[in-house]
Order: C-alpha cells, then structure tokens, then sequence
C-alpha cells in the first residue's frame, strides 16, 4: 500500500530521524509501504521523512536506472537485483576520495522541481538492514548520489539546501508556490 508523500515546508522534513532500535515487523511493514510509495511516484530513493515519520529509514531501488554505477556490498558485487530495492536503517556516510560531480536531482517532496546539486561522486555507507544486520557499502555515481539525498534527508537537510545560490535562486518561485500549497493543504486537513 502507498503511503502519502509529505511535500515541502512540512516540518516533519525538517526533523532529524530518530535512531531505530526496533527491529521488528512494524518496521519492515513501513520499509515495504515505503518501496510501495516510491515505485509508485517513480521515485529511486525515499526516506521515512517524506512519508511523515521522523527515523533514521531510507529505501533505495536503482534496479531500472540506465547509469553505469559501481558497488561493493560487504566486500562483494553481487547483481543488483539480488539487494535492491533495499532498506538503509541507522546509515552512516563516510566521503571516499573522489571528484565533485554536478548532477541535476529531483524529489518526491518537491514535484515538478528539479536543480542541480554538487556531490562527491563516491562514498562508503555503513547501515542495518531489517533485521538489524550491519552492513558497508561502497558505491558511486547514481548509488551514491541517491544515498546521500536519502541520507541527507534522514537529518532534516533538503536537496535545496544543497544548491548554490543562483541555482536555487531561479527555483525559487516554485518553491514558495509549494511551501504555500502545502501550507494550505495542511491548514484544510488541520
């Protein structure tokens, strides 16, 4: 089942996650309701923030991307239809020595908006995974781009925070028409 996406200028997106202890079926309910949502909304990454719950959760399928990324997972590269999707419970992101990339990133939380982010182009992501097993990752391109947006999100930073300023500066528009609407939809529901 699809959860709803919390759009921009909610608080929740604003919060830190809350550290998961609790390995448990609720958990992986969430998890799978997660993946649920963002194949729904075509989405690669999507982090418990942006369906209202303030966890350190995020869910990651690139399975269907057309970028040629690298990854190590616990000292291995099996196929990646073997671990995605996959849930990243308590990451941890470590910046391997790499060049800064400019890529153009979007978010279900920001409809319709898209701008360009500067990103290390490798990292090394320490997580639990459902169960509570821990897990390293060491990936780039796509992968650890999408990661870090997760990841970014999990402690209340935004792609837009992100942006340099005349980037943001020409979005800036549509932003404040989000954060209007959300402010809107939020006081009818309220």
């Amino acid at each position: 089942m699809a959860l709803p996406i919390v759009h921009y200028n909610d608080p929740v997106l604003r919060k830190k996650g809350a550290r998961v202890t609790a390995f448990d079926a609720s958990l992986a309910r969430l998890a799978e309701q997660m993946i649920a949502t963002m194949h729904t909304a075509n989405g690669i990454g999507l982090a418990a923030q942006q369906v209202g719950q303030a966890i350190q959760l995020c869910v990651v399928d690139l399975r269907n991307a057309s970028a040629d990324f690298k990854w190590e997972l616990d000292g291995a590269k099996p196929p990646k239809e073997l671990f995605m999707p996959f849930a990243l419970v308590n990451p941890e992101i470590v910046f391997l020595p790499s060049e800064e990339f400019v890529y153009e990133e979007g978010c279900l939380s920001f409809p319709d908006i898209r701008g360009d982010v500067i990103r290390p182009d490798a990292i090394r992501v320490t997580y639990q995974d459902l169960q509570g097993v821990a897990h390293v990752l060491v990936c780039d391109d796509l992968l650890s781009r999408c990661i870090q947006h997760e990841v970014d999100h999990l402690n209340g930073t935004l792609f837009i925070d992100r942006m340099e300023k005349k980037v943001r500066a020409s979005l800036e528009k549509n932003i404040r028409a989000l954060a209007k609407e959300t402010r809107e939809a939020t006081a009818k529901s309220g």
